[in-house]
């Protein structure tokens, strides 16, 4: 059937209905409401998709086992309905039916300027599972949802009311555990048929129309809020497939393959849940900015469906990631808790915390608020003896005293759990409890004067490190390896898949792989031999250490809410985001190839003024390794040699990115043709 022709809408652009490729009959299943009634719908028709375009629409209602579940999972914490599966024979699974188009699937009206959310059509009932109470044949196969003795008092438990108290509680907490396993069992079967249904649709003409409507609106987000009922629907049908675990397996695999210098790409992905997850990462990712906009325009957004963003670490930015880390945070009914009164001596603040930690749970301490008070010292805590007790404990944290924290070679101020702490015999209770007052801090909205090295901030959200991250703890070790990938190493390197490991004075050969001692590294296995020797310097050396400091941690901070940020966006979460002066930092930057007056520097700087604080401090961080700007100003950043103002080399090559060495704090800038394609160029880089 032809389509029509387009025809300019109020803002000049042609109407969606030409945008997604509409027939003039209308799609099947996707009721377009006619200029002259599109407020007045005709009474319910299933013959409507066949009906001529000036005839009224129908009201089609969407199957009961989709539409209903939709709308419940815009909503986070939703309960999900158990569904009564579909059996045939023996086979309990539900099948997930044939593969629907998406326009021929898809019910939805436009009324007015608004676009109501996407209902599925009536065609799809008998394709999918129903979902309902739990049929007859469900019932005789589930274990029985109350205890087979019975309960004289009516309390609904099945202890005995002559057994001794404490038996009796410990059947109870035992029958709830039975409960809440059999609530969490029903409801991942629930989710997984769910997702089910929405594989069988094919939605990558949707995604493709919307991707383009949008990419028309991006400079006028008036414009574009007309869309999103239908973002919202998508988002919707990829909750159970764009999943966290999805977007942390696509970042770990292209971090696990990142020891090639090589930029290496996405697998192509193979099932329909690949496809759908794929399709929803790319079109946030290419629309990150006025996804931005709207949900900061409407931060309860995040509340529903685009809750789904943070699934995607890449797409949000840093102050929407805050505020929704911040608002799960602290959801939920809180249990009423003691305050955590501190008393402490200025000079043992470390050790006598320690003490006073000890005592106390996770719950406690997350929980508790805080009030500190100095020994022999005046004052009462109204929140800013709290804050210098964070501060003071924050600088005896690094005290060499305790062996805990050794710094940077690159520029000793960022630093790097000591793999030598163990000569503290309490060294791994001092680790948990520096993670819980870190926890602690980030609970409380508390800034610490803390920065650790990338790759501890990668350990601390379950990242995988690669051999780029030790050019902050080994510049020398790190150029080795770096020379190694790049160069031919055949009868140049007499190495072997072993590394020497010296403490205290003794030296012990650690073996990367099993034999290793016995495997000599060749040019066809130098790219496996510099991902274990990175995996032993940075991650399996201080082992015992990391595993100590995340278990108090997450004492305070839940792991999957962690994992929404970025390494660098963590240190801007824990120490804050640096006040930069653009004036005094192009006034101590050294400029190697370029001059004053080129336009490549007057653009950069012209780049540097129009960005906000945050992305400020994430070019800074990009370039020195660290947000943080010492206390005399920018001209007393430390590099490996001490003192090292920012320098900014000359390179050719105007299709390659900006490029930084952290340890000489150095930007090595391309020519660019213009200031579009350089302030681009420099926020990819970043970002």
């Amino acid at each position: 059937m032809p389509n029509t022709p387009p025809q300019e809408g109020s803002n000049g652009l042609p109407p969606f209905s030409t945008i997604i490729n509409v027939p003039t009959g209308g799609l099947p299943g996707l009721a377009l409401p006619s200029s002259s009634a599109s407020s007045q719908p005709g009474p319910s028709n299933s013959a409507s998709a066949s009906a001529p375009a000036s005839a009224d629409v129908p009201s089609l209602r969407p199957p009961p086992a989709i539409s209903s579940i939709a709308d419940s999972m815009a909503e986070e914490d939703a309960e999900i309905p158990v569904p009564a599966e579909t059996r045939s024979g023996s086979d309990s699974r539900a099948s997930p039916g044939p593969v629907l188009n998406a326009q021929e699937g898809l019910g939805g009206a436009l009324a007015g300027p608004d676009l109501q959310m996407i209902n599925l059509s009536q065609s799809t009932q008998a394709e999918a599972p129903a979902l309902g109470p739990p049929s007859t044949a469900d019932t005789a196969q589930q274990p029985p949802s109350q205890p087979l003795s019975t309960d004289p008092q009516g309390s609904g438990s099945s202890a005995h009311p002559t057994a001794p108290m404490s038996m009796q509680t410990e059947i109870r907490k035992a029958e709830n555990e039975q409960v809440e396993s059999e609530k969490s069992r029903k409801k991942k079967e629930d989710e997984e048929k769910l997702a089910q249904i929405y594989e069988g649709l094919d939605f990558d003409g949707l995604w493709s129309k919307l991707s383009e409507s949008l990419s028309r609106m991006e400079d006028d987000s008036s414009a574009a809020m007309i869309l999103l009922p239908l973002i919202e629907s998508l988002m919707v049908v990829s909750k159970h497939v764009a999943t966290p675990e999805a977007a942390f397996a696509l970042e770990n695999t292209s971090a696990r393959g990142s020891v090639s210098p090589v930029t290496e790409t996405r697998p192509p992905p193979k099932t329909p849940r690949e496809v759908m997850s794929e399709n929803f990462f790319t079109f946030t990712e290419r629309h990150r900015k006025i996804l931005n906009t709207m949900v900061r325009a409407n931060p309860s957004l995040m509340s529903g469906s685009f809750s789904l963003l943070v699934h995607n670490p890449k797409v949000l930015d840093f102050d929407n990631k805050r505020n929704y880390f911040t608002q799960q945070l602290h959801k939920g009914r809180r249990e009423h808790y003691t305050n955590l009164n501190l008393s402490v001596r200025r000079q043992y603040v470390f050790s006598d915390s320690f003490h006073y930690f000890a005592r106390h749970n996770g719950p406690e301490i997350k929980h508790g608020k805080l009030n500190v008070r100095f020994y022999n010292e005046e004052g009462v805590d109204a929140g800013g003896v709290t804050r210098e007790w964070f501060q003071v404990l924050a600088r005896a944290m690094f005290n060499p005293d305790y062996a805990l924290f050794a710094p940077c070679a690159a520029d000793r101020t960022t630093y790097q759990p000591n793999r030598a702490s163990e000569i503290n015999p309490d060294h791994l209770a001092f680790f948990k409890f520096v993670g819980r007052v870190i926890g602690k801090a980030i609970y409380d909205g508390r800034l610490l004067d803390a920065y650790f090295t990338r790759s501890f901030y990668k350990h601390i959200l379950g990242k995988n490190v690669d051999y780029r991250d030790l050019e902050a703890v080994d510049p020398e070790y790190f150029k080795s390896l770096e020379w190694m990938l790049q160069n031919d190493i055949t009868e140049v390197l007499d190495l072997t898949f072993s590394v020497d490991n010296e403490e205290f004075g003794e030296t012990q050969v650690i073996e990367l792989k099993p034999n290793g001692q016995n495997i000599a590294v060749t040019e066809e296995n130098k790219m496996e031999y510099v991902k274990l020797v990175t995996e032993q310097r940075l991650t399996l050396s201080i082992r015992k250490q990391i595993d100590a400091f995340l278990e108090g941690f997450h004492d305070v901070i839940p792991r999957s809410l962690i994992r929404i940020f970025s390494e660098t966006e963590l240190e801007l979460l824990i120490s804050g985001l640096p006040d930069i002066d653009v004036d005094e930092w192009r006034n101590n930057t050294e400029l190697h190839g370029y001059s004053q007056s080129d336009a490549v520097i007057t653009w950069f700087w012209r780049a540097v003024r129009s960005f906000d604080q945050e992305t400020r401090a994430k070019l800074l961080q990009f370039i020195t390794g660290t947000s943080k700007v010492p206390l005399e100003g920018f001209g007393h950043l430390q590099g490996v040699s001490g003192d090292q103002r920012t320098n900014i080399h000359k390179t050719y090559g105007s299709d390659r990115l900006p490029a930084a060495h952290t340890c000489f704090n150095q930007l090595d800038l391309p020519v660019y043709e213009s200031f579009e394609h350089l302030k681009k160029s420099v926020l990819l880089a970043i970002n």
